[in-house]
């Protein structure tokens, strides 16, 4: 697969745009985000993102006690993520970027259905692409989507946008001397169940050649040092 320069696809947890009840949407964190895109933007990137929707509903967690079928469930943690995507273009717009969202599920009111080639010319011509609705289907993640969408539209890379500064070999929570892993390959990532990504998520990464950044959001300025090659950027990657 031949990948474009300079066009990337974030990915961002729900659950980093919620309040400190951890539920819901904090405005001040879609400001703050749609700032950091703003200035990837200015440096010239292609920029894609996929949300999640785990600040309001994990398909998981709502089917856990069987009232709830899995594959209802994940099907309201799709629109939930359709939420989250409406609220960050708003930010993008609000920021003065234009952008589109497209859903993966029909929401013509909404937004536009997913559509590779609309999305690619969307991207050309300057626009930020917000994919929604997780790939369409029960029983897969939002990082399996974004791992999906990054490959279809060629991007150079995915960055997972986490609170952590990386991939460490312990929990550095618990352990003081843990330590950060710059790089690691898809195959380490898999056989010690590293959790970058889900194993899905990572096995298509890794069959389509597509780099997997995982690094801190609130990192000020962070993504652009880490897309500019800036040696003071902190992160790992997995390839």
């Amino acid at each position: 697969m031949q990948q474009v320069k300079n066009r990337v696809l974030i990915k961002f947890s729900g659950e980093a745009l919620a309040n400190e009840n951890g539920f819901g949407i904090d405005t001040k964190i879609l400001k703050y985000l749609a700032d950091e895109i703003k200035s990837l933007k200015n440096a010239g990137f292609e920029i894609a993102i996929v949300i999640g929707g785990g600040n309001f509903i994990r398909g998981v967690s709502a089917a856990q006690d069987g009232v709830i079928k899995r594959t209802s469930g994940d099907y309201m943690g799709m629109m939930a993520t359709v939420i989250n995507a409406v609220a960050m273009q708003e930010a993008l717009e609000f920021d003065g970027i234009s952008s589109r969202v497209q859903s993966a599920i029909k929401m013509e009111q909404i937004a536009e259905s997913f559509i590779v080639r609309r999305a690619i010319r969307h991207l050309e011509k300057g626009r930020v692409v917000i994919f929604a609705a997780g790939t369409g289907n029960p029983f897969f993640t939002t990082d399996t989507a974004g791992v999906l969408r990054a490959s279809e539209i060629k991007a150079n890379y995915i960055i997972k946008a986490t609170k952590v500064d990386g991939v460490y070999d312990k929990d550095p929570k618990k352990y003081e001397d843990a330590k950060l892993l710059k790089e690691l390959s898809y195959e380490e990532a898999l056989k010690k169940h590293i959790r970058v990504m889900d194993d899905t998520a990572v096995a298509l990464a890794r069959e389509n050649r597509l780099p997997i950044i995982v690094c801190d959001m609130f990192k000020k300025g962070n993504l652009l040092k880490i897309l500019q090659n800036d040696e003071n950027a902190k992160y790992s990657i997995v390839k």
